[in-house]
C-alpha cells in the first residue's frame, strides 16, 4: 500500500488532511484497517459535536475487536461522511478515500507525522503503513 503524501498521520493510525478551508478530513489509515479485519460498524457522531486533539471521538467494530477513533484536531464536527456510515466496509476496501468526519472551527492539533515519518514508524511495529 502506498501511503498518500498529501495527508498527516497520528500513532493511533488516524490520518488527517487538513484543506484551505481550514477544515481537517479525518479516516482510518491502511494499517489500522488491515489490524481491525472487515469493519462491520460504525458509530458516527453527529454534526455539532465537539472532538478534542488526542480523544476519542467514536468506534469501529470490526470481525476482530472494537476500536476507538481518535480526533487529532479540536473542533466542531461540520460533517460526517454517510457512505461510510451506510457502508462501514469502504474503510477497508478505500482507507485513504473514506473519511470519517470534517472538522472545522479547529482550535488546536496533535502532533502528526508526514508519510515519511509515518512509513517509518510502520516499519519498527512491523507492518506496512
Amino acid at each position: 500500500m502506498i501511503t498518500p503524501k498529501d495527508l498527516m498521520f497520528s500513532k493511533s493510525h488516524e490520518w488527517v488532511k487538513f484543506a484551505d478551508d481550514g477544515t481537517a478530513l479525518t479516516g482510518l489509515t491502511y494499517f489500522a484497517q488491515n489490524a481491525l479485519g472487515d469493519i462491520v460498524f460504525i458509530r458516527m457522531p453527529v454534526e455539532g459535536d465537539s472532538v478534542t486533539a488526542g480523544e476519542s471521538f467514536t468506534e469501529v467494530e470490526s470481525v476482530k475487536a472494537v476500536a476507538d477513533i481518535y480526533s487529532h484536531v479540536s473542533g466542531v464536527v461540520k460533517a460526517v461522511n454517510d457512505e461510510v456510515a451506510d457502508a462501514p466496509q469502504k474503510i477497508n476496501e478505500d482507507p485513504y478515500g473514506s473519511w470519517i468526519i470534517k472538522v472545522g472551527d479547529i482550535t488546536d492539533k496533535a502532533d502528526l507525522m508526514n508519510t515519511d515519518e509515518y512509513d517509518k514508524f510502520c516499519a519498527e511495529e512491523g507492518e506496512e503503513g
